[in-house]
């Protein structure tokens, strides 16, 4: 297998400790469900301000390794005519863009669905890279239905798709981050969903193998192993701990380049508690940080409001949920 020097300086930027990667990558109609939060209306210059005070934010460099962004945005810029990416750039934080185009119903699988995007993904790879974009994200859903869901064949099928879309970012010199979300709804037990869990990344990675996929310039972009979110017993943050380094270590190649966690739909303050239980648990295989999207977003919106005369107030409060959440990812909290 042929190296690329070049992925494995991006793993490290992204997996720098007392680091973590903000996933700002919303559609734009999941922007406007952001801004709704705060009573704003979804305009283009909403979601422009939005992100451009998130990406301006003093000092956010000291947290953030990375930002991943969706396509309008990577194509934004500020109101000074700088673009969103150079902003990043210049902080020292990688560009990052989600290239998937979400998931459709899988024919003859209910309730299961399949990640589209793979249509001339090379040329848009060809694209990002000269927008500054140097990592990815793609995502598959895995939805857990006592019995029915997830089956075999519809995991199986994603993590072809997401093979395929790996091997493209890699040839284009962009790391792939691969996100299987297992999805917290539901009322599955945490012993469900640690065996989907773990099953799912096991077909994953066995399926990256097959195919050449080179490991060390890959980061795998993970759910924390939770009980349903209906689950009439929620577990503590020691339980999620154990049962989600259980899984990596039953499912995760050693020279995988990191592993992040999202947030999955956890209040902000639960996310932190869970990543902070999961770092307390000492030094692994892989480095072990977090991608977080609306766990650290919420915050920031609620002090932002949408007023200008917030943006100082709503900064500092991105700066200190960063840092809250740096520390977790060092289990310092």
């Amino acid at each position: 297998m042929q190296r690329n020097t070049k992925l494995y300086e991006t793993v490290a930027a992204l997996m720098a400790s007392g680091k973590g990667i903000l996933a700002a990558d919303e559609s734009d109609g999941t922007a406007g469900k952001r801004l709704a939060m705060v009573r704003l209306e979804n305009t283009p210059e909403n979601r422009q301000d939005f992100r451009e005070l998130l990406f301006t934010a003093p000092n956010i460099e000291k947290y953030l390794s990375g930002v991943i962004m969706f396509d309008s945005s990577i194509r934004n810029e500020t109101d000074d005519g700088v673009l969103f990416a150079d902003v990043l750039t210049a902080k020292g934080i990688v560009p990052g863009i989600k290239v998937d185009r979400g998931t459709r119903a899988l024919q003859g699988f209910k309730d299961e669905e399949i990640t589209q995007g793979l249509d001339d993904l090379d040329n848009r790879f060809a694209e990002y890279y000269d927008l500054g974009a140097r990592f990815a994200k793609w995502r598959m859903v895995v939805t857990i239905d006592e019995d029915k869901t997830p089956t075999y064949e519809a995991v199986r099928m994603n993590c072809v798709m997401m093979t395929r879309y790996a091997q493209l970012a890699q040839a284009a010199g962009i790391v792939p981050i691969v996100e299987p979300e297992v999805i917290h709804a539901g009322d599955h037990s945490l012993e469900k969903a640690e065996l989907e869990t773990t099953r799912t990344l096991q077909i994953l990675f066995q399926t990256l193998q097959e195919y050449r996929v080179d490991l060390a310039g890959l980061i795998l972009k993970s759910s924390m192993v939770l009980a349903g979110d209906r689950y009439q017993n929620q577990t503590s943050a020691e339980e999620v701990a154990q049962a989600t380094l259980r899984t990596f270590h039953m499912s995760v190649p050693h020279e995988t380049g990191g592993i992040v966690f999202l947030s999955g739909g956890q209040s902000p303050k639960r996310a932190t508690e869970n990543l902070n239980a999961i770092a307390k648990l000492g030094a692994q295989p892989w480095p072990i940080t977090y991608s977080f999207s609306r766990a650290i977003e919420e915050p920031f919106l609620n002090a932002w409001a949408g007023k200008s005369e917030n943006s100082q107030k709503a900064q500092e409060v991105l700066l200190e949920t960063c840092k809250q959440n740096s520390l977790a990812a060092q289990g310092k909290l």
